[in-house]
């Protein structure tokens, strides 16, 4: 399985970016859910926002609520995050994930990552 990320770039607070990871899967397997993460400088990883590719249903980090939208195209095993108002504290190495295994959506359960894109809003 491979995850290639993309849309990553240097911006300033207010503005707009649009992340977007497609997942190649060498065989045929079920996809139950993909998700955002990140992690700023000096910083422990942080769940940013998850998709159930079943359903639709969505999930965000408080921080990212009524900002940030994530959306799927399942046809194209591709997740996307449409970031709005971006602020200095988004910054932050993003990496998508993609979980097969069925329950529980969080990033313990997510089975590969990929390598990150880079996000720096500057103030």
């Amino acid at each position: 399985v491979q995850l290639q990320a993309s849309g990553g770039g240097l911006v300033q607070a207010g503005d707009s970016l649009r992340l977007s990871c497609t997942a190649t899967v060498g065989r045929p397997r079920t996809t139950q859910a993909m998700g955002w993460f990140r992690q700023a400088p000096g910083k422990e990883r942080e769940f940013v926002a998850t998709i159930r590719w079943k359903d639709g249903t969505t999930d965000y980090a408080d921080s990212v609520k009524g900002r940030f939208t994530i959306s799927k195209d399942s046809a194209k095993n591709t997740v996307s995050l449409q970031m709005n108002s971006l602020k200095p504290e988004d910054t932050a190495v993003y990496y998508c994930a993609i979980q097969f295994r069925y329950g529980a959506v969080t990033a313990n359960t997510m089975d590969y990552w990929g390598k990150g894109t880079l996000v720096t809003v500057s103030s």
